[in-house]
């Protein structure tokens, strides 16, 4: 794993004006499996823990298209789109046109998830937080073994506390796809004061190229004219990355 021997911890710039005072798939159509290997069956012989999260999505996506069985889009939505990044997309659209599922499959999804959060968002879990470099690997390392690239940003507030994640593209990252407004507008409509963005190499070369490099430069400007600082761009390659940040202070 590419580390420097002392990491360099993230600094916030202070910005605030001084007022006042001190995978695997399924060959078989469900309908040719076993009644008790079928996902809802499943479901009402055993209870919910008992399945995957592809048979849980297979459940609530209920059938698939003509091209493709349900179990089978269930297993790559969560293997292209990520586990914790599907759940928290929510824009259906978007969803969508990524995966290339029907706008109503992707709107099930949105809801399903939505509907989750607003139940239990009292019970969230402890907060993270990223200050460095390898903590934002270990944070999004799971993209470093998907098969298409893909760019996720990570919004934090002034505690370096996560209070947003996003899929912000999928594919082959250009200066013309990536366009800075769709890093940072999640910044804006959470109230984040700093973006960690991270994409993968399928190759499994982490070493940045030059259209990442003109990437993380675009995005540098473009935060310093917000006021919303670009705290590093990672490149993760299997259970390698490369911090940009860290390499243009070494």
């Amino acid at each position: 794993m590419h580390t420097l021997s002392l990491p360099m911890p993230y600094v916030l710039s202070d910005r605030d004006p001084i007022v006042g005072e001190g995978e695997t798939r399924y060959i078989l159509r469900v309908r040719d499996m076993p009644r008790e290997d079928k996902p809802r069956e499943k479901l009402l012989a055993l209870g919910p823990s008992h399945l995957s999260q592809a048979e849980l999505m297979a459940v609530l996506l209920g059938v698939g298209t003509k091209k493709e069985e349900v179990l089978a889009m269930s297993h790559r939505i969560l293997r292209e789109y990520g586990e914790r990044s599907v759940s928290s997309e929510k824009n259906p659209t978007a969803l969508a046109e990524s995966l290339d599922i029907p706008l109503a499959k992707a709107c099930q999804i949105v809801a399903s998830f939505e509907l989750g959060r607003r139940f239990y968002e009292d019970k969230a879990g402890k907060p993270v937080f990223i200050r460095t470099a390898k903590q934002a690997f270990e944070h999004l390392k799971s993209i470093g073994h998907m098969q298409k690239e893909q760019l996720r940003g990570i919004y934090l507030n002034s505690r370096y506390q996560v209070i947003r994640e996003e899929v912000i593209s999928i594919g082959s990252l250009t200066a013309n796809i990536v366009h800075p407004r769709e890093v940072f507008q999640p910044a804006v409509e959470h109230g984040a004061v700093a973006v960690i963005v991270a994409h993968n190499h399928p190759s499994g070369n982490p070493h940045p190229t030059e259209d990442d490099l003109l990437v993380t430069r675009q995005l540098q400007e473009a935060g310093n004219i917000l006021g919303i600082d670009l705290l590093d761009h990672l490149v993760i390659a299997g259970n390698d990355f490369i911090s940009m940040m860290e390499n243009d202070n070494a």
